[in-house]
């Protein structure tokens, strides 16, 4: 909650105007039915036109200050929720940007995605009425029952015996009904997941005609949704029965009673008519109440998840005093193994090998054998397990992360590009890149020729994650993103995986003449002519390594290499 405070104090001069604001309106509006006594008991009954003009213009004065109060609450507390809102958010965006792989593995994108928007939307909704009716209720309330007991005392206890019925039948059927606003916004998450993989994947889902099946996944998402909200808004409308019978009792009541010693001279006319206002006010101001807790009940839940994001730690921080800086590009792996977050086993086991710099090395193994995620390791994607991951004899956990990623680049398996042009998308690499330096990195990467065949060029606009292009054109542009920042350690995570053999020899040359002989290069791959002419071969073979050496010392020591060799050799 101490975060909801910082955000809050900003808001300081909101927070001090609204409740002089509100005193304000409740001052005004409970003055009415006092008022409207006296017009009664003093204009009506005596047939006395001055006292009703005089008083009713008291009474429009009144209201007219009570509405400009009003209107001044609306405005100053809907600054400051939308205030708090654009904060919040803007504070949960950045710490998922904080977040290391292992934290995204946890939470899913589409739980972030709600967190980011409806639950946040409610808190503010939350902040909203705190500022309008949360405090116009209770002081409403006070002012409301303490003229009820100026009029009659005796006709004060009925309001006041009905007051704890609404409290404690309010208190029940919210705490039934708490547990399903947990359970609507798990599954607002659920809908989110489905119609987030549908969008992205649309052309698969068109290329196999699966739309029905689709359907039919989001239709049964969608369907537990509306059971769930179903369920939790049965219980919640109980709430207004039940204040609906109270209020109509007690207004049955103080009339009857009211009546009588309106009767007996006990009490005027006016004075009743005003004690029946000041009860519909009392007992609005109770429902009020009522719907102000129910939202915060469904906002705590929304509260809880936010929170559960701010509080979360990333597993990835700099070490304290870490100020190694990469200057020659050698990685070693000491008896490394690792396993993701909530797994049970191990996917590598007791890695160990070392490479000097300016190598290139070659990962190869069957699917699963943890080629990426061994890469992943490199740039402190995820932290070891156990055993140490080193670049130039230092751990990686003793380099500033942000120093780290620099020098190393990587090309994923999943090649992402974002909304924009070409250009923007290869600034990624180095923001101040010029165009000539572009060039050339495309140049390299074999992108250039197909970048200028474009109208455009490099101020090509790119649809979300370049739509607009081929496999392998986006695998030779996030190459060419990477090769920007001229690296000590480039990692190619099955980067080529979409291009022809005679393009990528271009780019494994390209490279080579881009970067020089100094920087250390791994390559995950299946194609034998990649490991041919690589320094090194690394073999994987279930999480472990089957083999470490040059391609012809592996021809005659590792079956699996051997293996990979010949299922290529293939003649017609």
């Amino acid at each position: 909650m101490r975060t909801y405070w910082d955000i809050l104090g900003r808001y300081k001069w909101s927070i001090v105007v609204c409740p002089v604001l509100v005193l304000v309106f409740v001052v005004c509006e409970t003055l009415q039915p006092m008022l409207m006594a006296r017009i009664v008991d003093e204009g009506v009954m005596h047939r006395d036109i001055a006292v009703v003009t005089r008083i009713g213009i008291w009474m429009l004065g009144i209201s007219v200050a009570g509405l400009l109060a009003n209107i001044t609450n609306v405005f100053v507390s809907s600054n400051a929720s939308v205030g708090f809102a654009t904060e919040l958010r803007s504070r949960l965006f950045r710490k998922i940007q904080e977040f290391s792989f292992a934290e995204m593995d946890k939470f899913n994108s589409a739980s972030l995605i709600t967190r980011l928007t409806g639950d946040v939307t409610r808190l503010q909704q939350v902040v909203l009425l705190g500022l309008r009716i949360l405090l116009r209720s209770p002081m409403m309330l006070v002012m409301a029952f303490f003229y009820v007991v100026r009029i009659d005392s005796g006709l004060a206890l009925i309001v006041a015996g009905a007051i704890p019925v609404l409290g404690i039948s309010v208190y029940l059927i919210l705490r039934k009904g708490f547990p399903y606003f947990l359970k609507m916004q798990q599954k607002v998450d659920a809908v989110n997941a489905v119609v987030r993989e549908n969008l992205i994947n649309m052309r698969v889902v068109k290329s196999f005609v699966r739309e029905r099946y689709e359907s039919r996944k989001f239709s049964a998402s969608n369907r537990d949704l509306c059971d769930v909200s179903v369920k939790a808004s049965n219980i919640i409308v109980t709430i207004f029965p039940v204040m609906q019978l109270v209020l109509n009792l007690s207004v049955i009541v103080v009339l009857w009673v009211g009546g009588e010693r309106v009767a007996a001279g006990r009490l005027q006319v006016g004075e009743l008519v005003s004690l029946v206002n000041y009860l519909m006010q009392i007992l609005m101001s109770l429902m009020m109440l009522s719907m102000i807790i129910m939202n915060i009940a469904r906002a705590s839940a929304s509260s809880d998840r936010v929170l559960e994001v701010l509080g979360t730690e990333p597993s990835l921080k700099d070490s304290p005093g870490a100020s190694a800086v990469v200057r020659r590009g050698a990685v070693e792996f000491r008896n490394v193994s690792f396993r993701y977050g909530g797994g049970e086993t191990d996917v590598l086991h007791g890695i160990s090998f070392s490479v000097a710099p300016g190598m290139t090395v070659a990962v190869a193994g069957a699917t699963g054998s943890g080629k990426s995620t061994l890469l992943q390791l490199v740039p402190r994607l995820y932290d070891t397990t156990g055993g140490e991951v080193l670049i130039d004899g230092t751990d990686v956990r003793d380099y500033p992360l942000a120093q780290l990623h620099a020098q190393v680049g990587m090309v994923l398996q999943n090649n992402v590009l974002f909304s924009g042009t070409i250009a923007d998308n290869l600034r990624w690499g180095r923001e101040d890149a010029s165009p000539a330096e572009m060039e050339a990195a495309a140049r390299a990467a074999q992108a250039h020729d197909f970048v200028m065949s474009f109208p455009d060029g490099y101020d090509t606009v790119l649809g979300r994650g370049g739509v607009n292009l081929s496999g392998g054109q986006k695998q030779r542009l996030c190459i060419a993103r990477a090769l920007l920042r001229r690296p000590k350690i480039l990692l190619l995570d099955d980067s080529t995986s979409a291009v022809d053999t005679e393009t990528e020899l271009k780019i494994r040359r390209g490279l080579r003449e881009y970067l020089g002989e100094g920087t250390t290069v791994f390559v995950s791959t299946q194609r034998v002519k990649t490991m041919e002419e690589a320094d090194r071969v690394l073999v994987l073979d279930d999480g472990k390594v089957e083999s470490y050496g040059t391609p012809a010392r592996l021809k005659e020591d590792s079956a699996v290499y051997r293996e990979i060799f010949n299922s290529q050799q293939l003649t017609f």
